[in-house]
């Protein structure tokens, strides 16, 4: 390793002193070539390629390789060299003898296969180490099997550690301020999102996830939805030949989890299964809360709310797939996963009514006990079959896919009113919300080569529909009889049809020799159809989107990028945000959905540097500009009298989304690592924004506010076998369009022992030790009111994870020398 590690070091300081001051002069020779992994065929990204004399004592050109591992190195002097690609993981390629001369000005190599270091050739076990945090061209990937603290937690628990995004004590995510993000798994979209977003992400098991891909700034290929980007979460799957998978358990005093992983792999067929479940457990959480709300006689209304309410979360999931390579051009591939997630709570909360006239003299005080419940299940199948192409040209490919995504959703509120002290019941009601959800998405995308200089053209279309149908059923107590009748002028129900059908066009080319373009348009029109059953039918008229998109880069000596891009997006509102069902679980709390949202538009500029060092260490810097045209956010309105079909609310505040107005956000992020020695390493994230918000009320006005997060993740590998991970993160008070929501700090300590050869481990895990609740404070300010509301949520947590591997991994390629180095490249002159 140290010798790797000084060729590495050798290579790449060469490669900048070539930059500087080439040795030979130019000449007109040139090579190119792909370089590839020599047992999966993937490319090797930015791997570093030196031409050096044929003694090889002096590096006289080079290049770093693309992210579809492809490189060309041109303007040589005609010669005799010799040619090495160094990569970190991977075992030194070398070509001894490369003569270039006028009857042979161009060398096409072809795919130049780099074995990795930890396989041997005919039968081996792969125990190659990953970064965890990997920066590629067009997005960022965080690989989770390489995050101890997340060991035995969820998928909100990785996602803290992901550059740009934040994730709030009750599991909301950001990317890069901005909380519309596109959730996909495993690249795919799923129904499962469509609703409880926050508690299903609580819900997945950290173990089940292979890594986390952040895309910022998408291209023309991905769909325009989410103003924050696309979060793409890839659930673990191998596909070597062989039989293997891993069993972890995780047991805790807030969580228990568990997953259970089987692939096998026999010449050109394969198959996986997988499942995993996971627990909340009771908690209680305190609440008390101070609203202050006024009438347009002057009239001052102050409700005081204290109460505790205990909640629980369960999710289990299973499914598995199968891959078949029908020829070594042809593979096709599917798969089905049923997921399953419930939540329920209970709740007592005190509430004293002040009336107090212009003056400040008490007309009424009255106590009373609100006594509720809710839950919420749901049912999802996802199911999806794919084919893939490839051809003889090098980067030819065509892929045709289709998903379906099935969900089944059932909401429910009771709640009951007695007065204090004579425990009468004097109001009460209960609701239930059923739903069914089904997504169908067809596309078929296709790149081309233009040329052998990198040009790539890449089309495609898509058709995705999208059907809501949800239905709401109110209840109301009647004090005479006791019974709760069916009340019809509040009930309701929604039948929402959303069709997307869109088309791209994408070119990947060298602009002046040296800057990296890559480019493309999107279109995509809607169409909905609605239905509301008081209503009836609803005219939405089709509308078109043009998503344009570009990303320029230059790459410099020293493993430095410097990335432009722009990208435009759109949120659409989703079936929570549309769905009229009034949850009255308080009746001086209500919330409900907003059929008569429109679209939110957002425009995004970003500018980047990374640069990755000889020590192992790297630094990415993102500049950022987010703009937000309709902006959606939940907003808050306090009515004295508040009428829902024939019943009426007195002093309630009631929430739905709004199209705010629009939202400037200017940002900047900073992530670094930092090996201090081979033992010790230390990551740390930085992001910041100013925000401005324009609400676009009458009454409304101009908000800004700074927001900040920061994080740091420290591990020290005391052995080969014992190591301890830290790690404590920070948001700031978040401004929104009515006030604050409020910061957060958690921190967290794990240790893990590996076994048996390492294959297996145990983790311990401590997520603040020292502090039995996070207490969190919310000021929000309407029009006519004023609301401070503080919760305590239990955060402290104590797990054990126990990890278990079996099985190999077995890679036989084919007819390969004994000493890779020697290998000779396909497709070589």
């Amino acid at each position: 390793m140290k010798r790797l590690f000084i060729f590495h070091l050798f290579a790449l300081l060469s490669l900048f002193a070539y930059a500087q001051a080439p040795v030979n002069p130019a000449g007109n020779g040139t090579i190119k070539g792909r370089v590839v992994d020599s047992a999966t065929g993937a490319p090797v990204e930015y791997a570093t390629i030196s031409l050096m004399t044929q003694d090889g004592n002096t590096v006289v050109n080079g290049t770093t390789a693309d992210d579809k591992g492809a490189f060309k190195i041109t303007d040589i002097a005609f010669g005799t060299y010799k040619l090495a690609i160094v990569f970190f993981g991977y075992r030194t390629f070398e070509m001894n003898n490369v003569v270039l001369s006028k009857s042979n000005s161009t060398l096409t190599l072809g795919n130049i296969k780099l074995a990795n270091t930890a396989i041997t050739l005919n039968k081996a076990t792969v125990v190659a180490d990953k970064s965890t945090i990997e920066n590629k061209i067009d997005k960022i990937v965080y690989n989770v099997d390489k995050d101890l603290t997340a060991q035995g937690g969820v998928a909100t628990d990785a996602l803290k550690k992901v550059p740009e995004v934040s994730v709030d004590v009750d599991g909301n995510v950001e990317l890069q301020g901005n909380s519309n993000i596109r959730f996909l798994i495993n690249g795919k979209p799923s129904t499962m999102f469509g609703t409880n977003l926050a508690d299903v992400l609580q819900s997945i098991p950290a173990s089940e996830i292979q890594s986390i891909e952040v895309i910022t700034s998408p291209g023309a290929k991905y769909d325009a939805e989410g103003i924050g980007g696309i979060i793409n979460i890839i659930l673990k799957k191998v596909t070597a030949q062989g039989i293997n998978g891993n069993l972890s358990a995780s047991v805790g005093t807030l969580l228990e989890n568990g997953s259970f992983n089987l692939n096998a792999k026999k010449g050109k067929f394969g198959a996986h299964a997988f499942f995993n479940a996971n627990a909340r457990l009771n908690a209680t959480v305190n609440t008390n809360s101070t609203r202050t709300g006024q009438d347009t006689n002057n009239q001052t209304s102050n409700l005081l709310q204290n109460g505790t309410s205990q909640f629980t979360r369960g999710f289990y999931q299973g499914g598995g797939g199968v891959d078949w390579d029908i020829t070594p051009k042809d593979n096709i591939s599917a798969s089905v996963s049923y997921n399953h997630f419930q939540v329920s709570g209970s709740g007592t909360t005190t509430k004293e009514t002040i009336e107090q006239d212009m003056y400040g003299n008490t007309l009424s005080d009255v106590n009373n006990l609100l006594l509720s419940t809710n839950t919420f299940n749901m049912h999802n199948i996802d199911g999806s079959a794919d084919y893939k192409k490839t051809f003889l040209k090098e980067g030819q490919e065509l892929d045709v896919s289709y998903n379906i995504s099935s969900g089944t959703y059932n909401s429910y509120y009771s709640q009951a009113q007695e007065d204090i002290p004579s425990e009468y019941t004097f109001n009460g009601s209960y609701g239930l919300n059923p739903a069914t959800s089904l997504e169908n998405t067809a596309s078929i995308d296709y790149a081309q080569p233009l040329d052998t200089n990198g040009t790539l053209l890449e089309m495609g279309a898509k058709a995705d529909v999208n059907a809501l149908s949800s239905t709401s059923n109110v209840y109301l107590l009647n004090t005479g009889s006791g019974n709760y009748d069916y009340n019809g002028p509040q009930s309701t129900g929604i039948d929402y049809t959303t069709s997307v059908y869109a088309g791209y066009l994408s070119a990947s080319f060298k602009l002046l020799k040296w800057l990296d373009v890559k480019a493309g348009y999107r279109y995509e029109y809607t169409m909905i159809n609605a239905a509301f059953a008081n209503i009836g039918n609803v005219n939405v008229p089709a509308y078109g989107t043009n998503v344009p998109s570009i990303t320029i880069s230059h790459k410099y000596s020293g493993n430095q990028t410097l990335k432009l891009s722009y990208s435009h997006r759109i949120q659409r509102p989703d079936g929570e945000d549309l769905n009229p069902f009034v949850n009255a679980t308080d009746p001086q709390n209500i919330s409900t959905g907003n059929p008569n949202l429109q679209p939110e538009i957002g425009n995004k500029i970003e500018f980047g540097y990374n640069k990755i060092f000889n020590s192992g260490g790297n630094l990415f810097i993102t500049l950022f500009y987010r703009g937000n045209i309709d902006d959606i956010q939940p907003y808050t309105v306090f009515y004295p009298s508040y009428k829902v079909g024939d019943s009426t609310y007195s002093n309630v505040a009631v929430t739905t989304s709004e199209n705010i107005g629009h939202e400037d956000n200017y940002g900047l992020s900073v992530y670094g690592t930092i090996p201090f020695t081979p033992k010790f390493n230390l990551r740390t994230n930085v992001s910041l924004f100013q925000r401005y918000i324009v609400t676009g009320f009458p009454t409304g006005g101009n908000i800004s506010g700074f927001n900040y997060r920061i994080n740091m993740n420290a591990t020290y590998e005391f052995n080969d076998d014992l190591s301890f991970e830290a790690f404590a993160n920070f948001n700031s008070p978040r401004v929104n369009a009515q006030g604050t929501y409020p910061q957060f700090f958690n921190y967290t300590f794990a240790f893990r022992k590996q076994l048996f050869h390492k294959k297996a481990s145990i983790a311990a895990t401590a997520t603040n030790p020292f502090n039995k609740y996070v207490t969190q404070t919310t000021n929000l300010t309407g029009d006519n009111f004023t609301l401070v509301t503080t919760r305590q949520l239990p955060y402290q947590s104590f797990g054990i994870n126990f990890t278990y591997k079996f099985g190999k991994l077995e890679f036989k390629p084919d007819k390969q020398p004994e000493d890779n180095n020697q290998n000779q490249p396909e497709g070589g002159n």
